[in-house]
């Protein structure tokens, strides 16, 4: 394959590829993808097909994404949001493809079997999580296989946030986990994805796709706002004001809230290197 293609946004290998690659990379067969859908919370996607292989994203419920391949119970997939490659266990998806109408604006809330938060749930549904709802019951919405989610933890689709700061400070003290993109685990990459997605924003998966593609690179002289992004290299922030970040972090294995000036020196203290880029967002 072509160094110009990056294995983590192009679905193929030397054995096989997507069809739509044909005639841009070599494999030995190219295949259709089977359109599906992620029916599980939060699902991790891995590197390889065994369970102790690195996660690189995760998708979350309501997902669509296209299988090119399965081995021995996880399928081999790309995410249709942001063109994410790799593998997932096949009792994740499903080939049942709803028509949304709404998604989970609260950082966590529960999928319940009937109109009752006594009621086991069944799942926990996260932020950004996307659901079709056929009707109102009391002070739930009813999904099309039965499922009861709290309306005031739901929104119609098409009502984007204005603030993605906002939605990244629901995120708050939120644990890191490498890889994660929900309430459940985020890193600093999916702290800034899911936000703006929540803005009907369409952002990359990675840090370093961030820092080449989103907004426009500020001066050395100019002064930082709400909203601006700060890039480290493999490390990216969000500020809330002029002075303090928000970011999904190893170092308090969180989404803190601290002054830059604090993470920049702890970053140089530590060898990881200088701020490489402040970029800032128009929309």
């Amino acid at each position: 394959m072509s160094h110009q293609f990056d294995r983590r946004l192009t679905p193929a290998r030397k054995d096989l590829a997507a069809a739509y690659l044909q005639g841009q990379v070599e494999a030995e067969r190219f295949v259709d993808g089977v359109p599906m859908e992620v029916c599980e919370g939060v699902v991790d996607v891995r590197r390889d097909p065994r369970p102790d292989a690195p996660v690189d994203t995760q998708a979350i419920f309501g997902e669509k994404l296209h299988v090119y391949d399965e081995e021995e119970g996880w399928f081999w997939v790309q995410l249709d949001h942001d063109q994410y490659v790799g593998w997932i266990a096949a009792n994740t998806v499903w080939k049942t493809l709803s028509a949304p109408t709404h998604r989970v604006t609260a950082p966590c809330t529960y999928l319940y079997p009937g109109p009752s938060i006594k009621l086991p749930p069944t799942q926990a549904l996260t932020l950004g999580a996307r659901v079709e709802i056929i009707e109102k019951r009391d002070n739930f919405l009813v999904t099309p296989h039965s499922g009861f989610i709290y309306a005031d933890h739901l929104s119609v689709c098409h009502d984007s946030a204005s603030d993605f700061v906002t939605i990244a400070e629901k995120l708050l003290n939120a644990p890191y986990l490498w890889g994660g993109k929900s309430w459940f685990g985020i890193d600093c990459s999916g702290l800034v994805q899911l936000s703006l997605l929540m803005c009907g924003i369409n952002a990359p998966r990675d840090s370093d796709l961030q820092e080449q593609q989103l907004g426009i690179e500020l001066a050395p002289e100019q002064k930082l706002k709400r909203g601006d992004l700060i890039f480290w290299k493999g490390h990216v922030g969000v500020m809330r004001d002029e002075v303090t970040l928000l970011h999904a972090n190893g170092t308090h294995m969180l989404v803190s809230s601290e002054p830059l000036a604090l993470v920049r020196e702890r970053n140089l203290a530590a060898g990881a290197g200088d701020i490489t880029r402040r970029r800032r967002l128009s929309f």
